[in-house]
């Protein structure tokens, strides 16, 4: 039997990246999907040939009312609510001096606030089910990043709220982890290579092969390596473990 068979997932920034790729696990293995994201054409295109099973809806997770209202049409629509995804995320790479206050609410806003907006968002059908599965993004970043402050501080309060809202939420049978991926080979890559010279970085791709060389696995990462986790941790298989952070970097250190 699939993993997801009768299950419905939300899947935050689903239109690429680690969220395609979760959002095309979750498919293989049998759940109804619906994607929040605001690049609808673009999911249109990736997924057309399941829409049976996708359900598109442009969303601003920045906006409570918005996430909430996305919410209702899925919990309506199938009756269920299984697994979270909080995958959107931003960048806006620069040193202290240069961080300006719109670029420090925006990344705050989207990575870390957007996230807690869908986790209240979903609860209530979760608690009522006295089941559910979320996943959050972090990222290696949370453990210190030179010219993100921001992107570092949204992504270690991703794990705090990981971690609490496990805490929180266990007894109604909800589940809550995270995945810190290091280096991953994606289009967040090519927005990171483009703000490369704000962190100091000359050559962008001389970054990238001292990363792999000193990666013991002597590779970046794929979305696949990713959603991978994400599966397991938005399955039955995972039902022993709460409150996580699992980091996807392909190295035990920094």
């Amino acid at each position: 039997m699939n993993l997801f068979e009768g299950q419905v997932a939300i899947v935050t920034g689903g239109a690429r990246g680690i969220g395609e790729a979760t959002v095309r696990l979750l498919l293989e293995q049998g759940a109804k999907v619906a994607i929040f994201d605001l690049l609808v054409d673009r999911a249109k295109e990736k997924f057309a040939d399941v829409s049976d099973r996708v359900m598109l809806l442009p969303v601003d997770i920045r906006n409570f009312a918005e996430v909430e209202k996305a919410v209702e049409t899925v919990g309506s629509t199938w009756n269920r609510i299984d697994v979270l995804v909080n995958n959107a995320g931003v960048l806006e790479d620069n040193f202290i001096e240069q961080v300006t206050e719109e670029a420090w609410d925006k990344v705050i806003d989207v990575n870390l606030k957007g996230s807690f907006h869908c986790c209240k968002a979903v609860t209530p059908y979760m608690k009522k089910q006295h089941y559910g599965k979320i996943v959050m993004l972090s990222s290696l970043a949370a453990l210190g990043a030179t010219a993100r402050v921001n992107y570092a501080s949204a992504k270690a309060g991703i794990q705090g709220m990981t971690r609490a809202l496990a805490l929180e939420l266990g007894h109604d049978g909800i589940y809550v982890n995270a995945v810190a991926p290091g280096f991953i080979e994606t289009d967040m890559s090519q927005v990171s290579k483009a703000f490369a010279s704000n962190r100091g970085i000359a050559d962008f791709d001389s970054y990238k092969n001292a990363i792999i060389a000193k990666n013991p696995i002597q590779r970046v990462g794929q979305p696949e390596d990713v959603a991978n986790v994400i599966e397991f941790l938005a399955s039955r298989k995972s039902d022993y473990v709460t409150g996580q952070i699992i980091y996807v970097s392909g190295s035990p250190g920094l």
